[in-house]
């Protein structure tokens, strides 16, 4: 059980990630984050970041131009999978019991935000934690056109993996000593990662409680 924790883990933090899966093991986890509904867990945002950041300083040995388009195909990848599990299990999936690695809630959040967004939901809801992992299993779920999520496939996995690699890129080169401080910076981006999700539950809760 304790090799368990540790794994999972592991598995939450990038610097672990990195350092001992390497190039492989991060597409994996970009491929899982953004289309299997059990990975809504793992570490994208961040991820992204500090692989550009340890690109820079060479401690990730992949060139930046490789790095970028191996992880706009894993997420786009991961997408296409999510659409795929959401069209086939459909509305079963609001039937089925949540457990640790499905809560329905984040089904129906995603909803919610898809209704509010429209198929713009598949571009913004990259940059939103869970969201990316159920957007397109929702967009599943309601069959969007196929040609038309391709697109926004497309076009969320390149504006997400480019924003955030080469803005964690750029930081390195400018500021290679920026690797001696990785577990502030870490911990300042889970924080301003998490505030769209925690801004969005209070919104939500003044709703409930106004009605």
């Amino acid at each position: 059980m304790e090799n368990f924790w540790e794994n999972l883990h592991n598995l939450t933090d990038a610097n672990a990630i990195l350092s001992t899966g390497g190039f492989y093991l991060l597409l994996i986890v970009v491929f899982a984050e953004t289309g299997l509904f059990f990975g809504f867990f793992l570490p994208g945002d961040y991820l992204l970041f500090m692989a550009g950041l340890l690109c820079a300083t060479g401690i990730l040995d992949v060139p930046i131009v490789v790095l970028i388009a191996s992880l706009v195909g894993a997420g786009v990848l991961g997408n296409y999978v999510g659409y795929w599990f959401g069209y086939r299990a459909g509305p079963l999936l609001f039937k089925k019991n949540d457990s640790l690695f499905f809560k329905k809630r984040y089904v129906q959040l995603a909803e919610e935000f898809y209704q509010k967004h429209g198929g713009m939901a598949l571009v913004l809801g990259r940059f939103f934690p869970i969201i990316r992992t159920f957007a397109p299993i929702f967009a599943g779920v309601v069959k969007v056109d196929l040609k038309r999520f391709s697109l926004y496939n497309l076009v969320g996995s390149v504006a997400w993996v480019a924003i955030l690699t080469l803005t964690g890129y750029f930081l390195g080169r400018r500021y290679p000593e920026i690797k001696d401080y990785l577990e502030y910076v870490i911990i300042g981006l889970i924080v301003i990662t998490s505030i769209p999700l925690i801004v969005a539950f209070l919104k939500k809760k003044t709703i409930v409680s106004g009605d």
